[in-house]
């Protein structure tokens, strides 16, 4: 059966870079990006995995952890890790896991029969501290991903798992949100969003990021 929105997300020990991992020991309390790749030594992957290091920082600041999954061994892998250290001037500082018999990669869906019987598709997952699945991406193997949405999602997430809120087309950190509909009493309102609001309709109401001084 696929993996849902709101699923929890399947626990597995598997081979990887950096030895066995025990994926919920790995994650512990934090928020989790697990990304699959159709092989080693593939140049699309090359730039993903070298951009996602880049991000280190970003990620600790959210308390997000990446790991990566590939259906090569841990040869392949030490080998092509510093392929993208090379080429894209960068150390990986993440795990990526060594799927050959393809278990992870069943758990998680990651095989896609109308692509490839065998191959990982370009997939990416973000779980929350609870195990709970929170998004499903699944690009094309012939188009990288856009990690600077990766993180602009897992700020939304993050954000509205805090106060009653949403984030309208194409948000930003920063910007206004969208008071959610169920929220009608205006007293509430006021205590919740002193900062005010703006009432663009009544059910589409703008008020400042409320986690921002």
């Amino acid at each position: 059966m696929a993996l849902r929105l709101g699923d929890t997300a399947p626990d597995f020990e598997q081979q990887a870079s950096e030895g066995v991992i025990n994926f919920y020991d790995f994650l512990g309390d934090h928020w989790g990006v697990l990304f699959s790749h159709p092989a080693d030594y593939t140049p699309v992957c090359t730039t993903e995995l070298g951009f996602t290091a880049k991000l280190k920082d970003e990620f600790e600041k959210r308390n997000v952890k990446a790991i990566a999954l590939s259906v090569d061994d841990v040869e392949s892998h030490h080998g092509w890790i510093k392929d993208i250290n090379e080429t894209q001037s960068t150390t990986v500082n993440f795990p990526i896991i060594a799927d050959q018999d393809r278990k992870v990669s069943t758990l998680y869906d990651f095989i896609h029969p109308n692509a490839s019987e065998t191959l990982t598709v370009r997939s990416l997952v973000i779980i929350d501290p609870n195990k709970k699945v929170r998004l499903i991406i699944t690009y094309p193997a012939s188009t990288g991903r856009n990690f600077h949405e990766i993180l602009r999602v897992i700020d939304s997430l993050q954000l509205t798992d805090n106060y009653k809120v949403a984030t309208p087309a194409n948000w930003q950190h920063g910007e206004d949100v969208v008071i959610v509909p169920s929220i009608k009493d205006e007293n509430e309102i006021q205590q919740r969003f002193p900062k005010g609001y703006k009432a663009v309709t009544p059910y589409l109401r703008l008020t400042p990021q409320p986690d921002l001084d």
